[in-house]
């Protein structure tokens, strides 16, 4: 068995990385690409590795020769790289293939170490290496038959996204019997590049052997191993987010801050949503308009202020719509000079807006991070304030003040001068639902001086619309932030979710009443796993102190590495004082079931 591996292309597409070298060079978390699959590549019984090379070929041939002294490698060149695609290169190749089997790569793959060994470990003599279409693929594609044998190749030209649940993608890792080559695949290879040129690629020799017959060539899946083909900086970002070890894993997760669906299989338990809400049909209502959406421009502040007083049931003119409520919280208080009162643990994106010296903090002295309106009025009495920040339920702790404390919190706010900033993107998880709110026009009237925010990504299950909005009855506050923001601040799904929302509004209360029941029974399967201390939450997450086995830091990465599953490492965080603390978001039953059988699989 002999391995040939494609490495002439130029790579542009990964700008200044090629610019001076082949892409195989590039590296991955510190690692070239060439290297880790050299490395890969040595362990297995192989007589010899053939390199068609091209560009760059001088410095590649050195730092291979230099880098692996002990394998037996033969180079062919590639010198119209410029002006070729692959199976020019391949082409060159052609006298290689018909001396021995052969594994077929291509260069600028990533690959877990494992699908060797899985290729080679399979007595079929002819296989191609795929993975279940996912959203992230693009190139050729192959439909099976029962058997697993490839019955025909989409290329780009051909896909359909209606059919795309039949479709495999191809890994670009072939195994080749000798007799298959030398019968099959050489002869029509020289036909091909004879009859079609030399700017084609490989696989559509592959594609006609399956228009003519059967060509006896599986599929083999790969299943949920992990590989990933790098044509640009993106494709780079998201194999070093794959691929990364340690503590760098979750890292290279978190500091994402979403955009998960890039990573198909992942469960996220970091980010905050409703499980239950959007309805079916809801969804339904916006594909059904997906066209007009997608080719319109979205209306102004005016009309889309107007849309969420309707959402929320208040004037428009003490509501700001917001490209979600980060957006909202820049522009309230970068706007607001003087000090920022604030409890810590705390969701950052507020007290990231001011220098440390404008920050007040209050740190709850109990084990739960619990505090009441009245502790905070005890603890900032003696405290010079321009605002307050209650963020309610509190995210992380769950903590949850009610409304009339809020109010009470808020007078004595207004007695002091204080701008009093209720952020309740939590609330409707809360259990008193849907009284507690404070978004009423009769109490923002009653209480001028009052801000009230609200995240429609959280509760409402639509993060990926981007919407928020902010309330006051105090409208010079109103038009100064209106004038902070885009005037086209809303896109147009954004905008038109919120004007059908109120046709669903029973669906959303069943969800949340749904919501509220599963939390109640995830959180007695959380506090069976014996490491984890589960503090009481009225928002839709739980804050738990791991108190055995594990910091916090090797528990996320041991989830996200054994289970793909993603959960928040608070332990960094200064208000913890050291101690180890995860925050886990409440999915639906059968995502929290898979979460908690991993835990249960640690305790062993």
């Amino acid at each position: 068995m002999q391995a040939i591996i494609l490495a002439a292309g130029m790579g542009r597409r990964l700008g200044e990385l090629t610019r001076t070298q082949t892409k195989c060079m590039v590296e991955v978390n510190g690692t070239r690409l060439i290297d880790r699959l050299l490395s890969q590549l040595s362990a297995l019984p192989l007589t010899r590795i053939v390199i068609v090379v091209g560009y760059q070929a001088e410095g590649l041939c050195a730092h291979i020769s230099e880098q692996f002294p002990e394998l037996n490698i033969e180079y062919v060149m590639n010198d119209i790289f410029d002006r070729t695609n692959n199976i020019y290169s391949l082409a060159l190749a052609k006298d290689k293939l018909l001396e021995d089997d052969t594994l077929l790569i291509e260069s600028d793959l990533i690959l877990d170490s494992r699908i060797f060994r899985l290729l080679l470990d399979n007595e079929w003599p002819n296989l191609a290496l795929v993975a279940k279409y996912e959203s992230w693929m693009d190139g050729t594609m192959v439909r099976l038959d029962d058997d697993g044998c490839i019955t025909s190749f989409v290329p780009k030209s051909s896909f359909r996204y209606d059919e795309s649940a039949l479709y495999y993608k191809t890994v670009n890792v072939y195994k080749f019997s000798r007799e298959f080559l030398r019968t099959r695949y050489v002869p029509f290879l020289e036909v091909y590049v004879r009859a079609m040129g030399d700017n084609e690629y490989y696989e559509q020799v592959l594609r006609v052997l399956t228009f003519l017959d059967r060509t006896d060539l599986k599929a083999l899946s790969i299943g949920n191993l992990k590989w990933y083909e790098i044509d640009d900086i993106q494709d780079l970002d998201i194999a070093e987010t794959l691929f990364a070890e340690g503590e760098d894993l979750w890292r290279s997760y978190s500091r994402r801050f979403g955009g998960f669906w890039r990573f198909p299989g992942m469960l996220d338990f970091n980010y905050l949503v409703n499980p239950y809400f959007p309805s079916a049909r809801l969804k339904q209502e916006l594909f059904a308009n997906f066209d007009a959406l997608l080719t319109q421009y979205p209306s102004g502040m005016k009309v889309n202020a107007l849309l969420a007083g309707k959402y929320f049931g208040i004037s428009q003119d003490y509501t700001v719509p917001g490209n979600g409520a980060a957006e909202l919280i820049k522009a309230v208080v970068e706007r607001t000079p003087g000090r920022l009162g604030v409890v810590y643990p705390t969701f950052e994106e507020y007290p990231n807006r001011k220098n440390a010296d404008e920050l007040v903090v209050f740190h709850p002295s109990n084990a739960d991070f619990a505090y009441t309106a009245d502790d905070l009025m005890t603890f900032f009495a003696d405290k010079r304030l321009s605002m307050l920040l209650l963020i309610n339920p509190d995210n992380p702790s769950g903590n949850f003040i009610p409304r009339a404390d809020v109010l009470r919190l808020e007078r004595w706010c207004e007695d002091r001068g204080i701008r009093l900033l209720v952020d309740e993107s939590f609330m409707d998880f809360a259990s008193c639902y849907p009284e507690g709110s404070l978004l009423q026009d009769e109490t923002l009237e009653a209480h001028p001086s009052m801000i009230v925010m609200k995240s429609i990504s959280k509760s409402y299950g639509v993060p990926g619309l981007r919407l928020g909005v902010l309330a006051s009855a105090d409208r010079s506050l109103i038009e100064a932030v209106r004038r902070d923001v885009s005037i086209w601040n809303i896109n147009s799904f954004g905008e038109y979710y919120m004007q059908i929302y109120g046709k669903y509004e029973d669906d959303y209360r069943r969800a949340c009443q749904q919501f509220q029941d599963e939390r109640t029974r995830f959180c007695r399967e959380l506090q069976t796993i014996p490491f984890l201390r589960v503090i009481p939450s009225e928002a839709n997450y739980f804050l738990c102190e791991i108190t055995d086995r594990f910091t916090s830091s090797e528990l996320a990465i041991l989830l996200i590495k054994r289970e793909n599953i993603l959960i928040k490492d608070c332990g960094y965080k200064k208000a913890f004082e050291g101690k180890h603390y995860v925050r886990i978001a409440v999915r639906d039953t059968k995502d929290n079931d898979r979460l908690i059988n991993a835990l249960r699989e640690l305790i062993s």
